[in-house]
């Protein structure tokens, strides 16, 4: 059994590294599927976003850890004799209160889905948290006054918090059942592969208590002699290229691929096509008949699955790269707004036109959005869709427009992008849905090109920190950017966003590239 353990890591394993290296990509091409009708009809439907229950159960455990520092607060101001400790103390001793509390529900599994949704489910468990919080609390306080509080006050304290935290609960469990029934709180599912095996797997996850799997769809390109059109009650809505569209269409969080693990071949070649996409992907693997360790699995509910891709930048993940690019785009603004109100100034002084150029490039998940830039060039001669690059000593330049290009400050409105979400500070930077190098489009260089936009686009990246600045004039650039923009997403973490944030300044000193 070890050895089949072992066997079944090594196999995801070299999967994921055939599928990995881009000579063996076949990535999908941008328009290259069209969805049927339906199918897009089922896409519209699932665009709006969704809340990740992890997500909510973190902002839950938050709001429960302020809601309790805040209660022992207030006992402290309104019920401590007056002539003990001071304010940092007694905040001090109510954060003691709040960890304690949040720990001993943690450990409890009060954070979980299904006692969340039911509130009764967690009651005795939620007091019982509070009883060892409080104590904490108490112990501390009685350490720290001078006069201890009476028996009616330690009640009064202990019964306000506990009533307020039960009633907390109460209209939690409302509200998951509510966003569970409206779709804001779920992980969207698309299974891939059609017949008996993808009927299993429907059937399994639907016997999951508190479920909170949505499945949109199936897909497959076998006709309907081999996959019926609609399986398990869920339609088949298009073919494995199709897939693709769909996906960047529909906020779709996983995909599931219900094929055996011994088709290795053609699940390859799905994963070729898929990759590209910011999704979880996911190797059924209930209906194996080979039992591997446990740790050779990951789980929906108590389904077992290969663990293929993860998404990058998920739940928290995603939440400390907005917080980070919000504080720090602020900061910037605030240092750098005379050197913008300056160029703006030089711009529409010295030549006709608008001050800002708007290009429409590719962002996350291949989605077109609108980037600003201060315009560098004479408007007659401006070229929108960046079909032909600009060039060293290129007429079409103005003189001001060089020396906004050669020092980057005609990239400074992107911060505004940054702030309205389009864009991030550091990620991978966006091209003109048009651009190319000589008279082949960049995914024709590099068949890997759109995995890039399996995260927002950025103000600056890493490539741009390794010299990657300015015209992409041949294969060998397009294809170590890329190489570069794929190695930060699989590293990423907020300590990789500050040394490259803080290297920018440094590297801009480098105007080789840029004209």
């Amino acid at each position: 059994m070890n050895d089949a353990g072992m066997k079944s890591q090594f196999d995801v394993d070299a999967l994921r590294r055939k599928v990995s290296d881009q000579s063996a990509i076949e990535a999908p091409q941008d328009g290259q599927s069209v969805l049927n009708p339906f199918a897009l009809q089922i896409a519209n439907q699932f665009r709006a976003e969704n809340t990740s229950p992890s997500l909510l159960i973190g902002q839950i455990r938050l709001l429960e850890f302020l809601s309790i520092v805040a209660l022992n607060l207030l006992a402290a101001v309104t019920l401590m004799p007056g002539n003990g400790a001071g304010l940092l103390v007694h905040l001090a001793i109510a954060v003691i209160g709040a960890v304690t509390t949040v720990l001993a529900l943690q450990v409890a599994d009060g954070y979980q889905i299904p006692m969340l949704r039911i509130a009764s489910r967690s009651r005795r468990r939620l007091v019982v948290a509070w009883a060892i919080g409080f104590a904490a609390s108490a112990a501390a306080l009685y350490f720290v006054e001078e006069q201890a509080l009476s028996v009616l006050a330690y009640t009064f304290w202990f019964s306000g918090a506990c009533l307020f935290l039960l009633g907390e609960r109460q209209l939690i469990s409302s509200g998951i059942r509510h966003w569970a029934r409206n779709g804001t709180m779920e992980r969207r599912a698309v299974i891939i592969g059609g017949g008996e095996p993808a009927k299993q797997l429907v059937r399994a996850l639907e016997q999951q208590p508190d479920n909170d799997i949505r499945i949109c769809g199936i897909f497959d390109d076998r006709g309907s002699g081999r996959s019926p059109p609609v399986v398990a009650g869920y339609p088949k809505l298009g073919t494995f290229a199709e897939l693709v569209e769909f996906a960047r269409l529909a906020r779709v969080d996983m995909l599931i691929i219900a094929l055996p693990a011994s088709a290795e071949e053609r699940i390859l070649q799905l994963l070729r096509k898929l990759w590209v996409l910011p999704v979880d992907i996911r190797l059924a693997a209930h209906a194996n008949h080979l039992r591997f360790r446990p740790r050779s699995y990951s789980h929906v509910g108590a389904v077992p699955m290969f663990d293929i891709f993860d998404k990058p930048l998920r739940d928290w993940d995603s939440v400390a790269k907005r917080s980070f690019d919000i504080v720090f785009s602020l900061m910037s603004l605030a240092v750098i707004w005379p050197v913008m109100v300056a160029a703006a100034i030089a711009v529409k002084t010295t030549s006709k036109g608008p001050v800002f150029f708007v290009q429409k490039r590719h962002g996350f998940n291949n989605e077109v959005i609108d980037v600003l830039k201060f315009r560098s060039m004479y408007t007659e001669l401006a070229d929108p869709t960046a079909k032909k690059a600009v060039t060293k000593n290129d007429p079409r330049v103005t003189p001001v427009g060089r020396f906004l290009r050669k020092s980057s400050i005609d990239e400074l409105p992107q911060l505004f992008n940054v702030l309205s979400g389009s864009l991030s500070l550091v990620g991978p930077r966006p091209h003109s849905i048009h651009a190319q190098t000589g008279d082949r489009r960049y995914v024709d260089v590099v068949e890997s090109y759109f995995a890039r936009h399996r995260v927002k686009p950025g103000v600056t990246g890493w490539a741009q920190i390794n010299g990657l600045r300015g015209e992409l004039d041949s294969d060998e650039k397009i294809r170590m950017r890329t190489a570069y923009d794929l190695q930060y997403i699989e590293n990423w973490s907020l300590l990789f966003d500050l040394k490259i944030l803080f290297l920018t300044p440094i590297r801009l000193l480098n105007v080789e590239n840029a004209y």
